[in-house]
Order: structure tokens, then sequence, then C-alpha cells
């Protein structure tokens, strides 16, 4: 199988490359980055400018399935229009090569609470994505919906890592969809459904992302 990974820079993206990589399943990653990525055997890592995709490049070619997590935050993107281009369309935009090139198959890291009419802007923007993609037609699309996102990220998140202490405190008496969810088993999830696709549009809620 050939997978092409958007976004294996950052925290669920990185997991799903070690992983990806160490699965026989898998004899090749794509993984298309703006910066170099470590050298691996198996890894094929393009680098491109996400505002001008290569749109006739080699590795277009034979790619399976598409599993993306890419993202940002308002603080790192600066704006809200550049937060809707890294959460929106860049991964639209991957979406639509694909699949002119043949990929019949797309697994998004999305988020609990996606929804295109929410009054929250990042929920809304996910939801957006979501509808965005169902629109095109792949054969298999699943939106996996994390809760807060537990692990070691590159850059440190204070906001994040207060959350992450508070419900790691009240897990014994919280419902499981609002529970944290480990980067390492988000990403195995991700892969799996890569792998074995479900035909049609299906949401993998957090509950079931609980290791």
């Amino acid at each position: 199988m050939k997978l092409l990974l958007v976004g294996a820079s950052g925290l669920v993206g990185g997991h799903v490359l070690k992983l990806a990589l160490l699965d026989p399943r898998i004899s090749q990653v794509v993984a298309p980055s703006r910066r170099a990525l470590s050298v691996h055997a198996k890894l094929q890592n393009p680098i491109v400018d996400f505002e001008n995709l290569p749109e006739d490049a080699s590795w277009w070619q034979g790619i399976d399935a598409v599993i993306c997590t890419l993202g940002t935050t308002m603080k790192a993107a600066g704006s809200i229009e550049i937060f809707y281009r890294v959460d929106h369309d860049y991964p639209l935009a991957f979406a639509k090569l694909a699949q002119r090139h043949g990929t019949t198959t797309y697994v998004l890291n999305s988020a609990i609470g996606a929804n295109a009419s929410s009054r929250f802007f990042y929920n809304q923007v996910k939801g957006r994505l979501e509808q965005d993609l169902a629109a095109l037609g792949f054969r298999s699309l699943t939106a996996v919906r994390p809760s807060v996102i537990g692990g070691q990220r590159s850059e440190f998140r204070f906001r994040e890592s207060i959350l992450v202490t508070i419900l790691a405190g009240l897990k014994p008496v919280l419902p499981r969809r609002w529970r944290i969810n480990t980067a390492s088993h988000i990403a195995s999830t991700l892969i799996e459904e890569a792998i074995n696709p479900t035909p049609g549009i299906n949401v993998v809620g957090a509950d079931r992302l609980l290791a």
C-alpha cells in the first residue's frame, strides 16, 4: 500500500509517520512537507509550497489512501485567514489532487464538535472541511474526531497543558467522549481506517479513540 501523509511534522502526524514506516502493510509513505524529514527507506519526502502544490508530480501516482493530520492554532497562524487556509484550504487541495490522480480513500484527523454551523470558529472550520471533502465523492471518507489530544508537542501550549492536566484528574467521572485521546492511539486509528477503509462517509468519535 502507498500512503500519502499530510501533516507529518505535527504531533499526531509524527506518530502516524512512525507507525506507518514500521507497518509491513504499507510499502511506501509519501509525506510532502515544507522542511525535510528524517530519511527512511520507505519514505518519500518531497519539499513543497503548500500554496502551490505540484499538480503533476510523479509521487501522486499510485497513492491508495490519504491521511491528513494538518492543522495549526490561531496563535501560530496569526490571523483568521491564515488559520482557515491551513486547516481547510490545504487539506482540501491535497484531497482534490489525490483524487484526480486516482486515490479513493481519505482519512482526516478532525475534531470533536466539528460542525459547519457551530458558533465556534474552530469547530466551524473543521465542519466545513468535512462537508467539502464529502462533496468530492471519495469511495471512502473517514473523519476521526478526537477530544483533547494528549502527547508531547514540539511547542509548548499553555492553555492546552492546563486542560490536559484537569481532564486527567477528572478521568474517573468524565463521559468517555470528553476524556483525553492520546496522539499514538489516534494515529493507530487513522492508519487502520486508511488500510481497511469503510465505504461511504464515516465518523470515528472520541469515545472510540480511548486506549
